[in-house]
């Protein structure tokens, strides 16, 4: 594609900054603090959305999205992911995007590059769906939680409000769809803590509105969200905690998996450290480690039947994670 065609799709595929706005969202506006952190999150998805989109190859994604502030990298590489799978889905513009995205310097990214694809999921017409294939059989996991998320934020009434459940969704299309939902229930957990505004009472009342049953996912993604994004004071932290109660495993393994993103990517802020050291009882170089440590080998994960292979995977770092306070076992 030449130049001007890359800056003309930009245009046209680049949603309005104006809809990651609390207030055209109708979220939960927590204090001016939050709100501009919440904001600038999604403008920065945006942003990546946009690098992705309108750079003429993968290197220069890169180089674009070097300059986004540490804090909020992440989240443009989230955004480029989404880009790149929307590249990958509309005819005209080749394949590849996404693979070539999560390699090189993408592959520090490669977490927030598979939750992008997610959201590309729940944009584009089934048939242009991304084929499984090519897909690392544990890290696909990602792809239903970014859809999630997706879902929750845009269509806050039905999946939120109504708490609307997705049932045996259809990528990757293989037998673990009766147990994707799941892991798309950690996704909306994810977002629940923008529609909350990371108000801790506002976040946890929501989730005490959703079925017993689905609470574990959804703390799960609130400990990912309030570890990776911030937005609350240890107090805060320590509120949250109690108000998960039995959940206080999952949250944690939420908060450690944020905490292994931000690590490998090289992007760890002060806030991660706060979070990690009330949600999991350590730092976040030790949460991080953790998930390593029972994170399932290529061979397993492609062995593994019945569900994803990354819901074994979140069941075994939860159970590092057993006492009331998070402390790892």
């Amino acid at each position: 594609m030449g130049r001007r065609t890359r800056a003309f799709l930009r245009r046209v595929l680049t949603p309005d900054v104006a809809e990651c706005s609390l207030e055209r969202r109708g979220f939960h506006r927590k204090s001016a603090e939050a709100q501009y952190n919440l904001e600038t999150i999604g403008a920065m998805f945006l942003a990546g959305y946009a690098h992705a989109v309108e750079a003429r190859d993968a290197a220069e994604t890169h180089e674009r999205l070097a300059g986004v502030p540490t804090a909020f990298r992440g989240f443009a590489y989230e955004g480029a992911g989404m880009g790149a799978a929307v590249l990958d889905g509309l005819p005209g513009t080749g394949r590849g995007h996404v693979r070539r995205l999560a390699e090189g310097p993408g592959a520090a990214h490669v977490y927030l590059v598979y939750v992008g694809v997610g959201w590309a999921l729940a944009r584009l017409p089934r048939f242009r769906w991304p084929s499984v294939e090519g897909y690392d059989p544990l890290l696909r996991g990602l792809v239903l939680d970014g859809y999630g998320f997706h879902q929750a934020y845009f269509a806050t009434q039905r999946y939120v409000h109504e708490q609307y459940r997705e049932r045996e969704f259809p990528w990757p299309g293989d037998a673990t769809r009766a147990h994707s939902h799941h892991i798309i229930d950690q996704g909306i957990g994810r977002a629940l803590w923008f529609v909350g505004g990371s108000d801790v009472d506002v976040v946890t009342g929501l989730v005490e509105r959703f079925p017993q049953d689905r609470r574990s996912d959804l703390y799960a993604g609130i400990g990912l969200a309030a570890t990776y994004a911030g937005g609350v004071t240890a107090d805060e932290l320590t509120r949250l905690r109690a108000r998960a109660g039995e959940f206080g495993p999952e949250l944690a393994q939420g908060a450690a998996f944020a905490a292994e993103a931000r690590v490998r990517a090289a992007l760890l802020v002060p806030h991660n450290a706060v979070a990690t050291g009330v949600l999991c009882g350590t730092t976040p170089e030790h949460a991080a480690r953790i998930t390593q440590d029972v994170r399932p080998s290529t061979a397993e994960a492609l062995a593994a039947t019945g569900e994803p292979a990354y819901q074994p995977w979140r069941r075994a770092i939860a159970a590092r994670f057993l006492t009331v306070g998070g402390v790892p076992s």
